[in-house]
């Protein structure tokens, strides 16, 4: 116990002084596994077997059809569509930034690719329309979790996968949840955008006309038509996920270059190897979590943390709470893919012992985790997000907390005492 915690806190403070992941986490796994006596030579086959994974392979797979979706024009096509139907007022580009991101969370499943695909388009719209840019970059970042709610997840891919769940199950999950985030977000912004001073320059009204409706919807046509593609493939039984994956992305390279003409050839060779890279980065990371999970039930640390909290408390609603708050701070300190792989590892155990169902709690990691990613002061997703709104953690982290504070935080609690939110579509749709 004594030799994971100090392998923890060297991650810990590796990341605070941003080590890349992959090295801080690498680090600790070495130090873990020496100090324990543990051989790294029997731990790394198993952690290939798992990398092997055929579900983990539609993880990459998104990653690369995000990419091309954010860069061929796909994405300004699905914004400009939402834009034409909510963004007439000052707020309605609030509005227009929240539902892109769940828009961006149904094709691509990543929170940074949300980001980097609606924030560099939104962030300065919404500065020319009088909101103040720390603001619209908070905006962005807390929206940007709905990317990691809305399916496909890659994070809900990798907890499945760790967890030994379905993967279609996990994706339900937190569809409904993530709905009400998107619709709680849209109203806090109407309400916030109201007390900004009115800039006379600034031209936040204009009117729709049916035919801008009708040219965004035939421009925006095909982009709107990946989301049905993947989650229609998926929840019918045509495709697993892997498959649905791949077709996006045999989907989104033509359209890309032959109808939004967004791609050339040769961007396309870039966007691939920026893919490609981001993708090592991503496999990385997951060898040295398999081989860190893999420590901690050598060592035990499962057990070890679910009879401390049970020591705390056998009523199952204050198990629940800790358990909350631990995956806050775990998700402060590491990205959602590494937090989800931790949960089913450390939190799972202590949460079905309490009769949570399994389902239930990958969408209370799915919410708990979206809010510590973009939770002060290490927040993954801030960061990005500050990156592509050229601002400054210091500006953001206060719009920031007041977002979440008024939105995210009593939509977890929600999710988490009322079990029949998430499991409500994977009983219709699954017969769960």
């Amino acid at each position: 116990m004594i030799v994971a915690s100090l392998s923890i806190v060297l991650i810990v403070v590796l990341l605070l002084v941003e080590v890349p992941v992959a090295f801080a986490v690498g680090a600790g796994v070495i130090v873990f596994a020496l100090a324990a006596g543990q051989d790294l030579a029997y731990l790394a086959p198993s952690a290939f077997q798992q990398l092997g994974s055929y579900a983990l392979l539609s993880a990459p797979l998104f990653i690369i059809s995000g990419t091309v979706m954010a860069r061929s024009g796909i994405s300004e096509a699905m914004i400009r569509v939402v834009d034409v139907f909510l963004g007439g007022r000052r707020s309605g580009f609030g509005a227009v930034t929240v539902i892109s991101c769940a828009l961006f969370g149904a094709i691509s499943g990543s929170g940074a690719a949300a980001i980097a695909g609606v924030g560099s388009i939104m962030i300065p719209r919404m500065e020319a329309a009088g909101y103040p840019r720390s603001y619209a970059t908070a905006l962005v970042g807390c929206s940007s979790v709905l990317a990691l709610m809305i399916p496909p997840s890659i994070p809900m891919i990798v907890f499945a996968m760790t967890a030994n769940l379905s993967v279609a199950a996990c994706f339900l999950s937190t569809v409904v949840p993530g709905i009400l985030l998107a619709g709680v977000y849209c109203i806090y912004n109407w309400r916030v955008v109201r007390k900004f001073p009115e800039d006379p320059k600034a031209a936040v009204e204009y009117r729709v006309r049916a035919t801008d409706v009708v040219g965004a919807l035939r421009k925006g046509a095909f982009a709107l038509a990946l989301p049905p593609i993947i989650l229609g493939g998926i929840y019918s039984g045509l495709t697993t996920p892997t498959e649905a994956a791949a077709i996006s992305i045999l989907y989104a390279v033509p359209v890309g270059i032959f109808v939004y003409r967004g791609l050339t050839v040769k961007e396309l060779g870039r966007t691939l190897f920026d893919a490609v890279v981001q993708t090592g980065s991503f496999v990385i990371i997951i060898f040295f979590l398999f081989n860190l999970s893999r420590l901690m039930i050598l060592e035990g640390l499962p057990a070890s943390i679910a009879a401390g909290i049970a020591d705390l408390s056998q009523n199952r609603y204050v198990v629940l709470l800790l358990i909350n708050l631990v995956m806050l701070v775990m998700g402060m300190l590491v990205d959602d893919v590494s937090g989800s792989i931790l949960a089913a590892v450390i939190l799972m155990p202590l949460a079905t012992q309490a009769g949570v169902d399994p389902i239930h709690f990958a969408a209370i990691v799915g919410t708990n985790l979206g809010l510590g990613n973009v939770s002060p002061p290490c927040a993954p997703l801030l960061f990005v997000a500050v990156s592509v709104g050229r601002s400054s953690v210091r500006e953001v982290a206060g719009p920031t907390i007041r977002a979440l504070l008024c939105c995210h935080l009593p939509m977890t609690v929600i999710v988490t005492f009322l079990p029949d939110l998430s499991l409500a579509l994977p009983r219709l749709l699954l017969d769960y």
